[in-house]
């Protein structure tokens, strides 16, 4: 056997006892492949929302303010690929497996996406960090006015999540067994436990007050 195949065959071995997180890095370099399908309709005919209150127009989809826009159709195990720009001072955020769009805030994982480039230390509130639970690993969001490219894959309880080429989270919801409280001790606001979290749900786009924008929006089911 050849060293590569012996290398390969060890990755997989690896990887099939858990203890390889290959899947995760591959979201750096992942090429748009077969698989991949626009999570919009041009028309927004497939999402819930206030009339005018977002905008999709060549492939942008803009917010004009008056609330979140959400999917209709849910989304188990993925990969959302997506770009977004942000204004100075902008607050926004990517939800994902959202259960119920009425009670949004306990049901629904969100990938905080705010304008907070250049800060040395990126906590739970500041951009690619899962809101309140899990901080990036580092701050990889642009300068305001600029695209940045975000990649999130879900597989059960793995979350990874790569900004502009950076994998920034690499987590398992089920290391957050408690309803207000963190991996590392600290205290968050969500009445369910992540790891009680439902697995299925849809994406949602927030509307926070203040201006974003998302293009390339795709995703790729994982079985």
């Amino acid at each position: 056997m050849s060293h590569q195949r012996m290398l390969l065959a060890a990755l997989l071995a690896m990887a099939s006892l858990g203890l390889c997180s290959c899947a995760g890095n591959k979201l750096t370099d992942h090429p748009f492949t077969l698989g991949y399908k626009p999570v919009l309709a041009e028309d927004l005919s497939n999402c819930t929302f206030k009339p005018g209150s977002w905008e999709y127009e060549d492939g942008v989809l803009t917010r004009k303010g008056g609330g979140d826009i959400w999917t209709n159709e849910l989304y188990g195990d993925f990969i959302l690929d997506l770009e977004f720009k942000v204004a100075e001072r902008t607050n926004s955020g990517v939800f994902f497996r959202t259960a119920d769009i009425k009670n949004w805030l306990h049901t629904g994982i969100e990938v905080q996406v705010y304008d907070s480039h250049g800060k040395e230390t990126p906590g739970k509130h500041d951009c690619g960090a899962v809101y309140d639970v899990q901080e990036p690993s580092d701050n990889a969001v642009k300068p305001a006015g600029q695209w940045n490219r975000l990649t999130i894959m879900a597989k059960g309880p793995i979350v990874n999540i790569v900004m502009n080429g950076q994998q920034i989270i690499d987590m398992n919801l089920d290391n957050w067994p408690e309803a207000h409280k963190n991996f590392d001790g600290t205290k968050n606001k969500f009445n369910i436990a992540y790891k009680d979290m439902a697995r299925e749900g849809v994406f949602g786009f927030q509307d926070h007050g203040k201006p974003v924008w998302y293009r390339n929006i795709k995703v790729k089911r994982l079985k």
